[in-house]
This record gives C-alpha cells, structure tokens and sequence, in this order.
C-alpha cells in the first residue's frame, strides 16, 4: 500500500476567532494554522503502521571526525512503519512537543499527520524524525 506522513508545526498565536470575523473561517497570510508542512513519501509496500508511545529510539551515526555514535533517545512517539520490501522505517517526535496524531486509510493510500507544538525548540537529526531540545543528547551539541 502507499503511505504519505504529513508533519505540520502549528503556529500557537494561529486566532480562529480572528479567520473567523475577518476571513470566512479561513486563515491568512498574518494568521496561518501552521508555521509549516512537511511531507515524506514511503516508497516501499506498507503493511502496517504501529504507533509506539513513550518509546526509547536509537540515534546513531558518524561524527565528523569519523568516530561512530549511538545514543538512545527517549520519552519518544513513534510510527513504525513496516514493508513487505523494505526495512522498517521509523517517523516521529519527542512526546512532549507532539499536539496530536491521525493515521487514516483511504481509497489504499496509508496517511500518517503528525501535529507538533511550536512551544519547545527541536532538532531534526533526520527527515522524519524531531528531537526536542532538552531531549537531544548533550555529547552531540558541539
């Protein structure tokens, strides 16, 4: 099956009250829902999507001096894709900025939207994947 995720930063000062009185309910340039969008196509054949609640993740990878790393991330939402040809693949956030999440199916096509707080900075190490700042780890902070 075909999945798309969708990853939206909402804007905390978005008034619906104000696109309400002024535009039809709709927002505008000065009052948008989100400050932004991000969308990530899976181009295996998706089995299923499980959402993992305050989970630990391994992040690691290859410091620029070529040394290898590998430190868990914790207190993590995550939604582990799997694929009849490929891997499983891992989208998510840290559990205290995620507002909110939908994974629908609609006409064969797997949707995960993922909605995240504007309230708390974040890194994102790798698409898909937004590490909240007290949250990332200490040693790759350089």
């Amino acid at each position: 099956m075909k999945c798309t995720v969708h990853i939206y930063l909402l804007n905390a000062l978005y008034s619906q009250r104000l696109a309400d009185d002024l535009y039809e309910g709709k927002e505008s340039a000065d009052n948008r829902k989100h400050q932004w969008e991000d969308e990530l196509r899976i181009t295996s054949d998706v089995e299923k999507i499980n959402v993992l609640r305050d989970v630990s993740f391994p992040l690691q990878g290859q410091m620029p001096d070529g040394t290898d790393f590998s430190h868990d991330l914790t207190k993590m939402m995550l939604f582990e894709i799997e694929s009849s040809d490929a891997p499983k693949a891992y989208i998510g956030a840290s559990e205290s900025i995620v507002n909110r999440h939908i994974v629908e199916e609609t006409e064969g096509v797997l949707t995960i939207k993922l909605y995240l707080n504007d309230d708390e900075p974040y890194a994102n190490p790798y698409p898909g994947l937004f590490v909240a700042s007290k949250e990332f780890p200490k040693a790759l902070i350089f």
